[in-house]
């Protein structure tokens, strides 16, 4: 039988798939990563608790549990990233670095290259066509997770494992009480991991200061506000804003002379996009379009710049929008919505899917 690393958190849905494997005969190796907080602070987090949950797990069902330490390599890696995003204006995913880095990366490299599989409490699943290992959603569009998995690679998904990837939230709660676990009722983690409950705003001022700047109007040019840095505010933005004669939304950021443009009204249409750029396209798997020269001559990169019909995700939402995308003579991808997308900033992964979002082909970082 293989032998199975399984990443618990302390959370209901690790638990649930602890479970899972025992009941298929599986005796998983449990490891808990340590990542932060940074440093003794006032912040609430629990990771004290946790790990007090995973020890229990680890003796209901008589399993080895090591703690891991990636605390040194997360703050270099995920929250660098972060910072650095944020003080280029851009819209940062944590969460997405973490699971490519850190749980699935420096992880793997430590531990996880000791065994054949990893497994996770991720609501993703994966699918094997054509001899090669797919990451695809969960039956459960709300809970699915596949966009925080959208740039692990082709090793990586290889080897994973998702117990609870083809239920639903409530079957996953169901089981728990049923098997009598401690945290069945436990309440599902929010916002990014290593800020514990406090506020992302008040994190990047401790990181990143303040830098003032006008706050215009897109259509007129008109001031209305100063802002406290381009690094506090997000495309599409509406709410937090605290400019006066409202509502407005944040449409565009000028970098060099630090200007936060905004448009007026409840839905302007300035806050929507239809053509989105990306750059560093990653593909999961392999690009699915790539194909070998027809009879006629026409090579694999000619194809590639052929459009294709997929789905997709600019944040994370059970909803899907469809478009067609193509690769740009430079090398960078672009992809046309069918309808204008709301809120689409520079920094994010869109998300690419087939058109029955069901297997998900990778993402690139929106331009």
């Amino acid at each position: 039988m293989k032998t199975i690393a399984a990443l618990v958190s302390g959370g209901v849905d690790s638990a649930v798939s602890i479970h899972l494997l025992k009941e298929q005969g599986y005796e998983p190796h449990l490891f808990y990563i340590k990542i932060g907080p940074e440093k003794d602070t006032e912040w609430n987090c629990t990771s004290e608790e946790d790990v007090e949950i995973c020890n229990w797990l680890a003796r209901k069902y008589g399993l080895k549990l090591d703690i891991i330490d990636l605390h040194k390599e997360y703050w270099e890696n995920v929250v660098g990233y972060t910072m650095e995003k944020a003080r280029l204006g851009l819209t940062p995913n944590p969460d997405v670095m973490c699971n490519k880095l850190i749980k699935f990366g420096c992880f793997e490299e430590k531990v996880g290259h000791e065994f054949d599989l990893t497994a996770t409490g991720h609501y993703a699943t994966t699918t094997v066509k054509d001899g090669k290992v797919w990451l695809s959603t969960s039956p459960d569009p709300v809970k699915d997770q596949t966009d925080f998995l959208c740039q692990i690679n082709s090793l990586q998904v290889s080897k994973l494992v998702f117990p609870i990837g083809g239920l639903w939230k409530h079957e996953v709660r169901d089981i728990a009480a049923a098997a009598n676990l401690l945290n069945a009722r436990r309440k599902d983690s929010q916002g990014i991991c290593f800020l514990g409950n406090i506020d992302f705003r008040e994190y990047i001022k401790r990181n990143l200061g303040e830098n003032p700047g006008d706050v215009r109007e897109i259509e007129t040019g008109k001031k209305i506000g100063t802002h406290n840095g381009l690094w506090f505010y997000t495309i599409g933005q509406r709410k937090g804003l605290g400019f006066g004669g409202g509502p407005w939304f944040v449409v565009k950021k000028n970098l060099k002379r630090n200007i936060l443009f905004v448009s007026h009204g409840y839905d302007p249409e300035r806050v929507y996009k239809q053509h989105i750029e990306m750059t560093d396209f990653h593909f999961i798997t392999e690009n699915p379009w790539l194909r070998l020269p027809d009879t006629n001559g026409k090579d694999a990169t000619d194809k590639m710049c052929e459009s294709h019909r997929v789905t997709f995700k600019i944040r994370h939402t059970p909803e899907y929008l469809t478009g067609t995308i193509s690769r740009k003579p430079d090398g960078d991808w672009c992809l046309d919505a069918d309808e204008k997308v709301h809120g689409v900033a520079p920094g994010q992964f869109c998300v690419v899917y087939d058109e029955d979002h069901h297997l998900c082909y990778g993402s690139g970082e929106i331009i």
